[in-house]
């Protein structure tokens, strides 16, 4: 193996390390010199120790080479978003009020990524609470752009080579929008396929936890590590585990048929990503058909801002409350929105978000996946917003399955994702289908 361990992906890492063509401490100091060498622009950490990441690592390599059983993530780093309780760092929700906040409990994806080997490197910078209001994240490919939010840090780390994998979270396009700013892969599962125990509350109904790498099978490794019932967070589902690992590496049946859904987002996205979805539309000729979904959708918007900013408002009342000198003017509106909001309006709202996902099932009974925008754009210049969530809104209030792919440019050479969505509870087909399509792609370019 040559230099420069951080640029291999998950999953060759944790072959080499299982192979022990690499140690696991080789690995971290890599992705720790890396760190060193880019963070002072990117700023993507707001909690790293190197000393405490290289002694996991050797504490990984010796029960390697003590022959005892090993987890698929044996050795590798993954980076968490500051919104995951972890017993060895702070968790601070990118906010002054939780400053050095400790605890002495993971988040259940927390442990589960631990039962699988993997390394807690640190943790990455969130907007405040999840929210809107930016951390110090640059773009790794313009530090004059923003990387998205709220999973900021995570987006960056693992563009930046510093990790491989990153965890995450989305209640509107946290997850999305960051990957597809970013140049990276962003997968945010079926809603309750993954834990969300002690891991900040914004939003009961929308909160969904997502990941970050840089390829697909990256992905589905880290994300079948820890997706499972979780008695803790009674919205989890005791559904058999889907084989994303598997599905990746699976020839579909036939080729997939696409539905390209410009959705209620199209207007707000520019002209170069009107453009490059043309191109792309053509590229895939007779397997994709533009799909108009009218109207119906088009006060999503509106529905989740309802939910959230209603869920919110309850879950930082205290902050709001004891601290509000401490809280951001966005957050601040927020709250104050949310706690205006009838019960009606709220109690309607919540019934849209079933009603929405079930509305798409007779879609996918001739589509295999829709292809929409993952962003509006290429990310914008400036740090002081995470830009517009608006492609994603849709697909997250409906609690379906989405991955983010780095397939096109903006036309300043910025990335811009390809949003895949699958249907609610088939996240397997997504990733055979997103696997497809990169492949096919690739073999014409």
């Amino acid at each position: 193996m040559s230099n420069n361990l951080n640029t291999l992906s998950a999953a060759e890492a944790a072959r080499a390390i299982r192979e022990a063509e690499i140690s696991s401490e080789e690995l971290v100091k890599d992705c720790l010199e890396r760190i060193a060498e880019v963070d002072d622009a990117v700023h993507a950490w707001t909690s790293i120790d190197s000393e405490y990441a290289l002694e996991q690592a050797k504490q990984s390599d010796k029960q390697r080479r003590s022959g005892a059983p090993i987890g698929p993530l044996h050795g590798v780093p993954v980076g968490v978003k500051d919104i995951f309780d972890t017993k060895d760092f702070p968790t601070q929700f990118g906010s002054p009020v939780y400053k050095d906040r400790i605890t002495t409990e993971d988040a259940t994806a927390v442990a589960m990524l631990r039962q699988a080997g993997a390394i807690i490197l640190g943790k990455t910078v969130t907007a405040e609470f999840a929210c809107m209001s930016p951390g110090p994240t640059t773009n790794p490919h313009d530090v004059t752009r923003t990387p998205g939010g709220s999973s900021s840090g995570s987006a960056a780390a693992v563009a930046a080579a510093m990790v491989p994998l990153a965890l995450g979270t989305q209640t509107n396009g946290s997850v999305i929008r960051p990957a597809s700013y970013c140049g990276v892969v962003g997968y945010k599962p079926t809603f309750g396929l993954v834990s969300r125990h002690r891991v900040l509350r914004v939003s009961r109904n929308l909160d969904q936890v997502g990941v970050f790498a840089r390829t697909i099978e990256d992905a589905a490794l880290m994300a079948e590590s820890m997706i499972g019932f979780d008695g803790r967070d009674r919205d989890t589902t005791t559904n058999p585990k889907p084989h994303l690992l598997r599905a990746v590496g699976e020839e579909p049946p036939m080729a997939p048929r696409f539905a390209f859904v410009k959705g209620p987002a199209w207007p707000m996205c520019d002209s170069a990503t009107h453009s490059a979805f043309g191109e792309l539309a053509g590229a895939l000729g007779d397997r994709v058909e533009e799909v108009d979904l009218g109207s119906v959708y088009d006060e999503v918007f509106e529905w989740q801002r309802i939910v959230m900013e209603a869920d919110l408002a309850k879950n930082f009342a205290d902050d709001y409350l004891n601290h509000k000198d401490q809280l951001s003017p966005t957050l601040v509106e927020m709250i104050e929105r949310g706690r205006k909001v009838h019960a009606v309006d709220y109690s309607l709202a919540l019934d849209r978000i079933d009603m929405f996902a079930m509305a798409f099932a007779p879609m996918f009974e001739e589509f295999d996946a829709i292809i929409t925008p993952a962003a509006t754009g290429e990310a914008p210049v400036g740090l002081e917003s995470t830009g517009n969530p608006a492609p994603a809104t849709l697909w997250t209030f409906a609690g379906m399955p989405t991955m983010t792919l780095p397939l096109l440019q903006g036309e300043a050479g910025m990335p811009l994702g390809v949003q895949m969505v699958g249907a609610r509870g088939d996240d397997q087909r997504l990733f055979r289908n997103a696997s497809w399509l990169a492949k096919y792609l690739e073999e014409l370019s």
